[in-house]
């Protein structure tokens, strides 16, 4: 059985679970009378089958590149612990020596506004990123705050199959989602998902002005414990600024024990 977790959409893994069984378009999806339930039926049917993963970690290694190609590096460790309903994750900063220690904690819910806060070692202060704050950018980086929590079918409505479509010549479900969420920074996001594994292999963002904003690419896609499909790498291309930020992953390792106290605000200050 391969696995692909769907909820783990950006930072916190963009790893996508599905069994086998659903290699072909399931029941819900081929009996969706109108493309609003088409588009959210396939949302449903991946987060249907993302669960079982338990926890995993990571190492990272972030590329930010200007819109003259002048690149800067860090290197990042990432941990997430499944929930039943919204997944938590911490991101720590290993290099370079200027960030080294920083720390973003995440709890994702489905039903409410997810908690984040921020850990800044050189002022020894934890931060808490209020929810109306949580378009802005992470560190620098092309991806926002609200990007690294995972995301649930509950956290967009007006779900619209949109049509199929290729990605590098493998045939995709192209799907339309809003944030339900007022400070969200998009208005809709377009999500491209493969029919073989149910992996996302593309989403395009859209700005409060309705604007294109910027284009995730995912790549390099792994099985792991014959079971779960995550990626290697990921890219955010900034359109508006000619900006992107490549994330490179490593040194995935599955169930490795984590529980809710290692998620704790109170041990950010601890993590380094």
């Amino acid at each position: 059985m391969d696995r692909l977790h769907p909820r783990l959409l950006l930072f916190a893994g963009l790893a996508v679970a599905i069994s086998t069984s659903l290699a072909s378009p399931s029941d819900a999806i081929r009996n969706a009378g109108d493309p609003g339930a088409k588009g959210r039926a396939i949302i449903e049917t991946a987060e249907a089958h993302g669960s079982g993963f338990n926890d995993v970690r990571a190492e990272l290694k972030m590329i930010l590149r200007d819109s003259s190609g002048r690149e800067a590096v860090r290197r990042m460790r990432m941990r997430t612990l499944e929930k039943p309903r919204g997944d938590w994750s911490l991101i720590v900063f290993d290099e370079p020596k200027d960030v080294e220690g920083t720390a973003l904690l995440t709890h994702s819910y489905a039903t409410r506004p997810d908690e984040q806060w921020l850990y800044l070692p050189a002022l020894k202060r934890v931060k808490r990123i209020a929810s109306n704050n949580q378009s802005g950018p992470f560190m620098g980086s092309e991806f926002a705050y609200e990007d690294l929590s995972s995301q649930e079918v509950e956290k967009y409505t007006d779900y619209q199959y949109l049509g199929d479509d290729k990605v590098d010549n493998l045939g995709t479900w192209k799907v339309e989602r809003r944030p339900v969420s007022d400070n969200s920074g998009y208005t809709r996001q377009i999500v491209w998902i493969d029919k073989p594994h149910y992996r996302v292999q593309k989403v395009e963002f859209y700005d409060r002005k309705n604007a294109r904003l910027k284009t995730l690419t995912v790549d390099d896609y792994e099985l792991y414990l014959d079971e779960y499909w995550y990626p290697h790498t990921m890219t955010m291309k900034n359109h508006q600024t000619g900006k992107s930020t490549a994330l490179l992953w490593r040194e995935y390792a599955f169930r490795n024990g984590y529980t809710d106290r290692d998620f704790d605000r109170n041990g950010l200050k601890r993590v380094h």
